[in-house]
């Protein structure tokens, strides 16, 4: 494994005070909760006094393991734009409330133009060999996938054979190699067949055809904040609300079960989760997914997670929501919806491929959407990853050791200056110090702080994607940062 993919915390770390007092390798003082990261790692820097924001839940949360009543199955309405989200689980468990949409007011939130924003400081910067563009603001694979996989992908694209459309959710070989691939991450005794998976064109447009499955305009899903922009500007394309689920540092960024459940309402259709978190990075114990799970259910609503970076936990398995006796009287089936993309692990984020794991009784009006969206995924890099996904599990798991447990692509860091905008301080960053990078109000809604309220000073950056030497000159540039910007630094 090349030593470009490496440790997100140790970034972290490099941009903290305490990476002065201790080695690269010590990390056990500053995360008494997580793995101390692996021994001889040698992307080591000082980045001055950044603040490391990656703080986690200390240990598994106390579960409640009486059972839940689960309320009886509304009956469907036709009312709405869109028929079948009033449709799901007339026969099963239902996923919703069903009521009256209303039209509501999008969030007033423009992605597209603050994402410019951040390649428009980043033209302002002039580059040089010596001083080049350190891009820390996309996360993408660093390294290409392995040469089978770039073989297999020419093969399919030159068959003729399979130039032709593929049943709406996918083919069935890499449906069925998905599911053993599940059962490698999960365990072998969960319950999943080929026919809980649909193949999407990504993981966004997996998103996309659940919200459109069990939503309609006026309808509202649960989202933490800071969110992953994707998810917001699907609801808010959709006309469906976005209910905020604020977290906090303290928390590790945490999402609250109590905060959570007062924001259920009758309009609520589901909780839309991201583990191991974009942007935060944090990754949510299984003892709060599964207890999320029995407020879901409780509430006889979906839970929706995104887990595009599942295969980078090494702690174990990411959760056990998928075994039969996890939760008492539980059917995964019922409640719990798993997103998953193929860019990340296996490193073709330019072929478009995710998943949906979810009830066969909800993939049929999931292909009704899909029908309308993309008719099928691209066929050549399904047929082409469908016979290798066993062989490749070495290079996945190999990547994920090197990345590290604690969210694999992203560190969440507080910047040091008292009293400066994350945004300022990102925008200078990228023009003056070529460092790219993006401030956490690109994962939420453009808020000003209130009369004597800190701003916000919390920032993202994406670590995979590039290697040891950027990451040494952008802890350099952090540092330099201090003594250049003429802010006051907090000690």
């Amino acid at each position: 494994m090349p030593p470009a993919i490496q440790l997100a915390t140790l970034l972290a770390l490099k941009m903290s005070k305490a990476c002065k007092q201790m080695g690269p390798s010590d990390t056990s003082s500053l995360f008494p909760s997580q793995p101390s990261a692996q021994k001889g790692n040698e992307r080591s820097g000082d980045g001055g006094i950044w603040k490391s924001s990656l703080s986690f839940a200390d240990s598994e949360r106390t579960e409640n393991d009486a059972a839940i009543a689960r309320p009886v199955p509304p009956q469907a309405s036709t009312s709405g734009a869109l028929v079948l989200s009033r449709s799901l689980y007339v026969e099963a468990a239902a996923f919703k409330n069903y009521g009256t949409p209303a039209r509501l007011p999008s969030v007033s939130w423009n992605r597209g133009n603050q994402s410019t924003s951040a390649f428009e400081w980043a033209e302002a910067y002039v580059a040089t060999a010596e001083r080049p563009l350190l891009n820390m603001s996309q996360g993408v694979p660093g390294i290409p996938p392995p040469q089978e996989v770039l073989d297999a992908l020419g093969a399919a694209s030159s068959d003729p054979t399979k130039c032709g459309y593929v049943p709406n959710e996918g083919e069935p070989a890499l449906r069925k190699a998905s599911v053993e691939e599940m059962k490698y991450r999960y365990g072998e005794d969960i319950d999943v067949t080929p026919g809980d998976i649909a193949i999407t064109a990504g993981c966004n447009l997996a998103f996309v055809s659940i919200a459109m499955t069990l939503a309609d305009a006026g309808d509202e899903m649960i989202l933490p904040l800071p969110w992953y922009f994707n998810h917001e500007m699907t609801l808010t394309t959709l006309n469906i609300k976005t209910v905020l689920l604020p977290t906090r540092p303290e928390d590790g960024f945490m999402p609250s079960i109590p905060v959570c459940e007062s924001l259920i309402t009758p309009k609520t259709k589901a909780i839309v989760l991201v583990t191991p978190n974009n942007p935060t990075g944090c990754v949510y114990p299984s003892s709060l997914i599964a207890d999320f799970a029995k407020l879901a259910r409780k509430h006889n609503i979906a839970l929706v997670i995104d887990e595009t970076y599942r295969d980078f936990v090494t702690t174990g398995p990411p959760h056990d929501l998928f075994k039969p006796f996890s939760i008492p009287d539980w059917d995964w089936r019922s409640t719990f919806i798993h997103l998953y993309s193929f860019s990340k692990a296996y490193c073709i984020p330019g072929h478009r491929l995710g998943l949906l794991c979810a009830s066969p009784a909800l993939i049929p009006h999931v292909n009704a959407a899909l029908d309308s969206l993309q008719i099928c995924a691209p066929r050549p890099p399904q047929v082409a990853l469908a016979p290798l996904l066993p062989s490749l599990r070495p290079f996945v798991d190999a990547t994920a050791r090197a990345i590290g447990s604690q969210g694999g692509y992203y560190a969440f860091v507080k910047h040091p200056f008292r009293g400066v905008h994350a945004n300022t301080v990102c925008k200078r960053l990228a023009q003056e110090l070529g460092v790219v990078v993006l401030p956490a109000g690109f994962f939420g809604p453009n808020q000003q702080p209130k009369s004597g309220e800190e701003p916000e000073r919390w920032i993202r950056f994406s670590v995979a994607n590039v290697d040891d030497e950027k990451v040494k000159l952008v802890c350099e540039r952090l540092k330099e940062s201090e003594s250049v910007f003429g802010w006051e630094v907090e000690a």
